[in-house]
């Protein structure tokens, strides 16, 4: 059975936080995420679930099975500088 992958917008929509909320937290552990193909990001709903209930999540369940996924996101320090700039404009 592959895992059940969402789109970080969907994720910002379900957990009523933003789009950049959700990139930190995949950058602190909180969310397990992956990038599929050229960048594009993805959340397990796993991790998601996992968050919303409190509870642990093995992550290693939700990896297994599907060959087009790619190990987990690391937030590149370009993407880093990218979210920071754009706070720095909002304030």
């Amino acid at each position: 059975m592959e895992p059940v992958l969402l789109r970080v917008q969907e994720t910002a929509k379900l957990l009523k936080v933003s789009k950049w909320t959700i990139y930190r937290w995949i950058e602190e552990g909180r969310l397990r995420a992956t990038k599929i193909g050229r960048g594009s990001v993805r959340v397990f709903q796993a991790s998601v679930n996992g968050l919303i209930e409190g509870a642990p999540v093995d992550h290693r369940e939700t990896q297994s099975g599907s060959p087009s996924i790619v190990p987990p996101v690391r937030v590149t320090d370009h993407e880093r500088k990218k979210v920071a700039s754009r706070r720095k404009r909002v304030r």
